[in-house]
């Protein structure tokens, strides 16, 4: 039997910062069934450990476990593509990015303007990489600096500059993946609404607020659940924005 892991209780143990030691001692359990419960979304604590878990958590127990939505004793939450919702991108462990990145297995996409801190703070290239020869598809969007989208977009958060500074070194970063076979480099001019990066079927959706640079705004993450809703609403926005993309020649 496959298991599912449950991402939205990983994701919210580490949205809090904690461990599973940690979490066990709180709830009270061994820290074995906290593992069991991560690594497996059919098993549901009893009543009691739910209650103490999502108090600790500060989440709706039917957030943790879609198919509670019908216990009249926990409230409902119909959104089952939604895993969790950060403050700010950079509020979003350090730790979740790794996971994200180190588990894909299949492909992934990134549309960005910049996305340097995934190069400098996440070391993501030697990861591509390696991804790559063995067969995993990548796909790489990122901005123009001479854009009139970039250039706006660097004036309306007040980065003068420094935008099409972080695209350009972007861009020369990415140099030393472009000719991996599996990866591709594209860049775009679109006016960039959102920063999206897909991880096989798990997405960080980084929506961007006028006058607020991307590290301050929400980051929802989202995984795969059908062909509708959300999760195909900004799968189609990477499409029409690697559609327009031009492929980059070093």
């Amino acid at each position: 039997m496959v298991h599912v892991p449950n991402d939205r209780l990983r994701a919210a143990i580490h949205a809090k910062g904690l461990t599973v030691e940690d979490l066990s001692v709180r709830v009270g359990v061994d820290p074995k069934t906290v593992e069991r419960w991560i690594g497996d979304d059919s098993r549901r604590p009893h009543r009691k450990s739910r209650v103490r878990l999502a108090q600790v958590l500060r989440v709706e127990e039917a957030h943790l476990w879609p198919d509670l939505a019908s216990d009249i004793r926990a409230v409902p939450n119909g959104d089952s593509e939604l895993v969790h919702v950060y403050p700010s991108r950079s509020s979003v462990p350090f730790d979740v990015w790794c996971d994200l990145l180190n588990s894909v297995e299949h492909s992934m996409d990134i549309v960005v303007f910049s996305g340097v801190f995934l190069v400098e703070q996440l070391n993501a290239l030697p990861i591509v990489k390696a991804k790559a020869n063995e067969g995993i598809r990548f796909r790489l969007a990122v901005g123009d600096e001479t854009s009139p989208a970039v250039i706006q977009r660097a004036a309306e958060e007040g980065t003068t500059g420094g935008l099409e500074g972080r695209v350009q070194m972007m861009r020369r970063y990415l140099r030393g993946v472009a000719d991996v076979p599996g990866v591709e480099v594209r860049t775009h001019g679109t006016t960039l609404y959102n920063s999206i990066y897909r991880f096989d079927d798990q997405m960080l959706v980084n929506g961007h607020a006028f006058g607020s640079l991307a590290g301050q705004s929400p980051v929802m993450h989202l995984r795969l659940t059908s062909e509708e809703g959300m999760w195909q609403h900004y799968m189609s926005s990477i499409e029409r924005v690697w559609e327009v993309a031009v492929p980059e020649i070093y």
